[in-house]
């Protein structure tokens, strides 16, 4: 039997972020017989005495990452160079010059997720020797301040023809932001959605009862979020707005919520980051603390979903958010910023509201559509997402968002260099 093509995916890590997480469902479902991928990652590991490392040293002193393990099991290796952080250029294009010279003709393709610095590793792949170069864009926005102005400008080259061979984008949004209009309107940027293994997704009440008794939250009303604590998510306004949502309940209009007052209310983070610390002191301020859990990264996010009843989702900028389609494929009605593309809508599950609305606006859309959701007499007006499960993931698969169709998909891809349509 042929020995698999290989293909590189550079990421800045392979921690359990949602670009990521996308790509290891891919290479879990791909057919590995026929397509194995390797991995290039950025560390920020001390260099070992030369002002270049190879990525041999860096992988000795480098810690490994939440998917190092998994990679391994499922086939592929793991690489590194030292993190461009803007002072380093000629170190970094040292460094990424000897990794592609000594891996010389293991890769038919590179495909770069970390548009950030594509323009820097790509062509310098290419003229290593490595068959076909891909950008891959996952954001359609940037960080904010002088790390946001320095990434659009190197990521600028990516609209030249000649810097990649293909390129990729998980939303139009992406595509124009990363790309440019001009490709993007002559249909040289192909969109890839962002997609799950919606198995695991699928509501299960079993799950639900799990999670929610490990919790101790069995009889309350959970909202939930995902995501890390960074400033593209928004974490303060969803803080706000939960604030704003428990006041109302409690103060204002309890009257006109009758069967939600009373009862207990959780706020339920998945993830973490830079900001978690500030988000918990914002608790603290605001005295909802003992209403808030943050949860921390949790492998089996997916059990999360069941466990949720609301999912509130006010990001500043995204891609595609793959945990949206995730709410969506659990069940969950989800209440996103219009700021997200609105290809995520997938479902009938999904509302928009404007940044541009305080707080207290969000809060009370919150509260009429949790009123809405099926009630039986005064049990919480949540529960059982049962019937309602088949036609959403059905609406999901159609919209390209399974893993298993699109493994078929791009495995032709990376054999043939084409798709189908």
């Amino acid at each position: 039997m042929a020995e698999p093509i290989r293909i590189l995916h550079v990421f800045g890590t392979l921690g359990l972020g949602g670009a990521e997480s996308r790509i290891m469902d891919l290479y879990r479902h791909i057919d590995r017989t026929k397509i194995q991928f390797d991995f290039l990652v950025h560390s920020d590991a001390a260099a070992t005495g030369k002002k270049a490392p190879t990525s041999d040293e860096l992988m000795l002193v480098r810690e490994p990452d939440y998917f190092d393990e998994t990679v391994k099991k499922l086939g592929g290796n793991v690489y590194a160079v030292p993190r461009y952080h803007g002072t380093n250029l000629r170190e970094y294009k040292q460094c990424l010059r000897w990794f592609f010279m000594q891996h010389r003709g293991e890769w038919k393709m590179v495909q770069g997720h970390m548009t950030s610095t594509a323009s820097i590793y790509l062509p310098i792949a290419k003229k290593c020797g490595i068959g076909t170069v891909i950008a891959h864009a996952r954001s359609a926005g940037v960080d904010p301040g002088i790390k946001g102005i320095v990434t659009k400008v190197i990521r600028h080259s990516l609209s030249n023809e000649d810097t990649c061979d293909f390129r990729f984008a998980c939303t139009e949004n992406a595509a124009r932001a990363v790309f440019g209009d001009r490709l993007t309107d002559e249909g040289k940027v192909r969109t890839i959605p962002n997609a799950i293994d919606l198995r695991r997704f699928v509501y299960n009440p079993e799950v639900r009862d799990k999670i929610r008794n490990e919790m101790g939250l069995s009889n309350a009303i959970v909202i939930g979020h995902v995501g890390r604590f960074h400033y593209a998510k928004n974490h303060e306004f969803l803080i706000k707005t939960y604030a704003e949502f428990l006041r109302i309940l409690e103060h204002d209009d309890a009257n006109s919520f009758s069967m939600l007052h009373g009862m207990r209310i959780r706020l339920l983070m998945i993830g973490e980051g830079e900001l978690m610390d500030t988000m918990k002191q914002l608790c603290h301020d605001l005295g909802i603390s003992d209403k808030v859990i943050f949860a921390g990264k949790k492998s089996n996010a997916n059990e999360y979903y069941q466990a949720m009843d609301y999912f509130l989702f006010p990001s500043r900028y995204e891609g595609l958010p793959g945990t949206v389609v995730e709410a969506q494929a659990a069940g969950l009605q989800c209440l996103v910023s219009d700021s997200i593309t609105p290809e995520v809508d997938i479902t009938p599950l999904v509302s928009r509201l404007s940044l541009e609305e305080l707080p207290a606006v969000w809060a009370r859309k919150m509260l009429n559509d949790l009123m809405l959701i099926e009630a039986d007499e005064q049990k919480i007006p949540v529960g059982d997402r049962t019937e309602s499960s088949d036609p959403v993931i059905n609406m999901i698969k159609e919209a390209g968002f399974d893993v298993r169709t699109q493994a078929k998909v791009m495995t032709e891809f990376y054999l043939t260099g084409k798709f189908d349509k």
